[in-house]
């Protein structure tokens, strides 16, 4: 491998990148790390009419927060520059008349009704319309009229385009890193437009072009533009440039395995499909993200480099320092990934419980913060105590939240089983003998509290129970002499009396 790899990820600003587009930004990050390249970030924004308000800035956002930032883009120049296509568009007209003058491109001026015609004549023969080879020397183009009429019509402004003159009667052998060698047949293939009427060149042009003048040594894309590979190394071998190597990601599907994943399975089964939380500017519509979810950003990244690679081991948790080192290419599967919410969940609970604790403690500071709750007692001490069960940093706090706010309420069930005739005698007790005690560890409480048990000669039901009630509200929860600890002996004594006045 050479030393000046050069990847891009080149998303177009149409709205919220779909975590499809992220899988491909990753597997773009990955290759290039491993190899010591240059990750360049492109925004594809020639088509204005489907451009959307912040969703340049939420592309960025999101690679930040999955811990896969671009080396070169906007705001980065690395040499390369303007880093958006619209700021590019005066570089692309220069290769269209370059095609032209070589004989691999020619202006058309076929209108739309015109080629709306041919396309319901073919339809009512039961074909279907192909403006290429066997067509075009009969169409409205300067390969049809001579070259005074093309001349004239440029001239005085007759809208055209310029289409590629797709070669006829070949075979193209391409190499494709994913899916191995492809055999294409030319005469199946169309002259696809390569600039358009208002001036500005398609994504197929402006794409090319783009990825020679930046030096891309590597395209790694989506299956979806597997179609455009023939055409894409037509290209680059009429303008006489050396092609990249080409490799193309298998789609991600729907749980169920049929289709292509979509917003719709999401809101359908209750899970994100985008990284962050996107509001629509035009609908206010809010979709959810995966950072707002209380997803891990390392557990969303684990997630998706399975979706689609395997390391061909039985190892599945990755840092991402690991996954760096372990991806290849040639593990990259053909066929389509079946997207997983219950294992994404899984990859989460996991990459949780390995967090570092001063994580969890941020996230529980955030939490309290938001609810206006301030703690007397450490924090890191609740996390221990509950993280364990936790699977979401907001579990943090339906776990411990019995630590912050003190019971009103008493599971009905629990207090029936656990309430007797001389539990308030018995809870009386345990007040003073609680209040005796100048050690206040969750050792030393739990010893002095269980001989106080034992030599009373009664059931450790019968104090646990109800003790466990008026301090958490219910029968469930962590170590009882744990959450006497934290919350101190004062608001022990202060519950324990609360559910005496209470039942």
């Amino acid at each position: 491998m050479t030393k000046n790899i050069r990847v891009r990820f080149a998303p177009s600003p149409t709205g919220p990148l779909h975590i499809g587009g992220v899988r491909t930004a990753l597997f773009n990050y990955l290759f290039t790390k491993k190899n010591k390249g240059t990750f360049v970030l492109r925004i594809e924004d020639t088509d204005q009419n489907r451009y959307v308000p912040g969703a340049e800035d939420y592309i960025i956002e999101a690679l930040n927060w999955c811990n896969i930032p671009f080396d070169e883009g906007p705001g980065k120049d690395g040499g390369f520059g303007p880093y958006r296509q619209s700021e590019r568009k005066h570089l692309y007209k220069q290769y269209a008349d370059q095609l032209i003058e070589n004989g691999h491109a020619y202006y058309a001026f076929d209108t739309s009704e015109e080629l709306d015609v041919h396309r319901k004549d073919h339809e009512a023969q039961g074909k279907t319309f192909i403006y290429n080879w066997h067509n075009r020397t009969k169409l409205n183009n300067s390969l049809s009229i001579s070259d005074d009429e093309v001349r004239q019509k440029v001239n005085s402004g007759d809208p055209y385009v310029i289409r590629f003159k797709c070669p006829q009667d070949e075979t193209l052998h391409l190499i494709d890193e994913v899916r191995g060698d492809i055999k294409i047949d030319t005469n199946v293939l169309d002259d696809k437009i390569l600039f358009k009427s208002d001036g500005m060149p398609t994504y197929h042009l402006a794409n090319i072009v783009d990825d020679h003048l930046m030096e891309i040594t590597h395209v790694i894309r989506g299956e979806e533009w597997l179609p455009s590979l023939a055409l894409h190394v037509l290209l680059y071998k009429s303008l006489g440039w050396t092609a990249p190597s080409f490799s193309h990601l298998p789609l991600i599907l729907k749980p169920v395995g049929k289709g292509k994943l979509s917003k719709r399975d999401g809101d359908k089964m209750g899970f994100p499909v985008f990284p962050l939380q996107w509001k629509d500017p035009k609908t206010n519509e809010i979709a959810s993200g995966y950072r707002e979810d209380g997803y891990l950003p390392e557990a969303v990244i684990n997630m998706l480099a399975f979706l689609g690679w395997n390391p061909g081991t039985e190892q599945e948790l990755f840092s991402l320092t690991e996954l760096i080192n372990e991806f290849d290419l040639a593990r990259v599967n053909k066929a389509g990934a079946k997207f997983d919410p219950e294992k994404t969940k899984w990859f989460q609970q996991q990459h949780f419980q390995q967090a570092n604790v001063s994580v969890h403690v941020e996230q529980l500071k955030q939490i309290l913060s938001d609810k206006n709750i301030s703690a007397s007692f450490d924090l890191t001490e609740v996390v221990n105590l509950v993280k364990e069960r936790a699977v979401f940093s907001k579990d943090l706090w339906d776990l411990s939240m019995f630590l912050f706010v003190a019971p009103t309420e008493y599971d009905q069930k629990a207090t029936k089983k656990a309430w007797k005739e001389d539990t308030p005698t018995l809870m009386q007790e345990l007040i003073k003998i609680i209040d005796d005690i100048t050690e206040f560890t969750s050792e030393n409480v739990s010893t002095i509290v269980k001989d106080w048990i034992k030599s009373k000669e009664i059931g450790f039901g019968k104090i646990m129970m109800p003790l466990r009630i008026a301090l958490v509200g219910s029968l469930q929860g962590p170590d009882i002499f744990e959450i006497i600890e934290i919350i101190g002996k004062e608001q022990t004594i202060n519950r324990i009396e609360s559910i005496i006045k209470k039942l």
